[in-house]
């Protein structure tokens, strides 16, 4: 016997099965973010003045904090772009020159024309799906006639 066979023998379950198939009980919470919530319980507004108060006073990671309450990140944003019909090929050729113009105008970021990009090559996807179960429909009419 190899080591390797040895180590899997020892193994309680087998590679694949959980030791706890039915998973987590519903509504479970960690222990420790009960613990924490029990001692933060009532004290939010103290905690809040008080990151006000240093942020106020020029604290930088408190006011970092503060500001992320009051504008957090953006996640994203509506992007207007005018995109031709993408019926079919032609259209999604057509959409995918018009988002890479718009990124190389800087009317759209990279990472935004990224996203757009995923979305057409989504509906090319769809179309040459269409597409090939059009042309199957027909191949077997045509063999079994």
């Amino acid at each position: 016997m190899t080591v390797s066979a040895a180590k899997k023998q020892n193994h309680r379950f087998q590679p694949g099965q959980s030791g706890n198939p039915n998973g987590r009980p519903k509504g479970s919470r960690n222990k420790a973010t009960i613990a924490v919530e029990t001692i933060l319980d009532g004290e939010a507004e103290a905690l809040t003045r008080k990151a006000i108060e240093l942020a106020l006073g020029g604290d930088g990671q408190a006011l970092r904090i503060c500001l992320d309450r009051i504008c957090p990140p953006r996640k994203g944003r509506t992007i207007e772009l005018n995109l031709p019909d993408m019926k079919d090929a032609n259209g999604v050729a057509e959409a995918q020159s018009a988002v890479l113009q718009a990124v190389g105008e800087g009317t759209v970021s990279p990472d935004e024309g990224k996203v757009i990009a995923d979305i057409i090559e989504a509906r090319r996807k769809a179309i040459e799906t269409l597409d090939h179960e059009k042309r199957l429909a027909v191949l077997e009419r045509v063999r079994n006639a």
